[in-house]
């Protein structure tokens, strides 16, 4: 059994991989530390031969991980970092060390996760035939690229090409950091209200919620309109971080909401 862990800028979050069967991910917000509950239910498992990490959080939070991982299963701890070719993903950076391992890592967990949609079939297109691999080992369907928005802390996009190639990405403040940043930047007065959906703010609170949930939104619509426009096929939309389902309504596309597509990468290296 092998304990999974991702480290992010304000969250943790875990599952167990056992072969190669990958069980429910938990979450907890870290606050720069390893919280005592998480400690807690970490001393609950059984014999965990092997942790598995992917941090792009605080240096403290990983230090305590490789503690509990000494003291609770005298086990060794894997860093997974980002190299540019791993399990058929051929990274678009230059240098792959200046991709975040979290975006390496959810684009792996992409190319090898099933969709739950039927590929589209384009217009004028003749009529493909392919065989299908089992389904434990299906990459994305050969025709279809796949745009990934993981809305985390900061909201990042990438394009995956069917083939395993990487297009690259673009990355955002997330939603809090964008009212954030605009109420300390500007001599408005703090607003406090609940997500706008509505396109036209009837207020200074609202405009700035509504704002800060449609301009993601409309970015990841125009990256989709380019991969469309790239590949000639409409591609598959994956969400996943912990403000996914705030920006899925926003989408007119279908999306695929999957929280734990970053540990479904790293598991590929289990």
């Amino acid at each position: 059994m092998k304990l999974l862990i991702e480290i992010g800028n304000t969250c943790l979050k875990w599952a167990l991989l056992e072969g190669a069967a990958l069980g429910p991910m938990t979450g907890a917000r870290h606050f720069g530390a390893l919280p005592i509950d998480v400690l807690a239910n970490w001393e609950t498992l059984g014999r965990v031969e092997r942790v598995l990490v992917a941090s792009v959080g605080p240096e403290p939070v990983l230090e305590a991980v490789r503690a509990a991982a000494a003291a609770y299963w005298q086990c060794p701890l894997q860093r997974v970092e980002p190299s540019a070719h791993a399990h058929a993903v051929r990274i678009a950076y230059a240098d792959p060390r200046r991709l975040g391992v979290d975006r390496f890592l959810a684009l792996i967990g992409a190319y090898w996760l099933e969709s739950l949609e039927p590929a589209p079939e384009p217009e004028n297109a003749p009529e493909l035939k392919y065989a299908r691999a089992p389904r434990s080992e299906r990459a994305p369907e050969p025709e279809r690229a796949t745009l990934i928005i993981d809305a985390g802390t900061a909201i990042t996009f990438d394009g995956l090409l069917a083939d395993g190639t990487h297009r690259g990405g673009q990355i955002l403040p997330g939603i809090a950091m964008l009212r954030d940043s605009l109420l300390r930047g500007t001599r408005l007065p703090p607003h406090h209200t609940q997500d706008q959906a509505e396109r036209w703010g009837q207020d200074t609170g609202p405009a700035i919620t509504a704002a800060s949930l449609h301009a993601p939104a409309a970015l990841g619509e125009r990256l989709r309109e380019t991969l469309t426009h790239e590949t000639g096929y409409a591609p598959r939309v994956i969400l996943t971080g912990g403000d996914a389902e705030r920006l899925a309504p926003l989408l007119q596309a279908p999306v695929q909401l999957q929280p734990d597509l970053v540990l479904r990468g790293l598991a590929r290296f289990g």
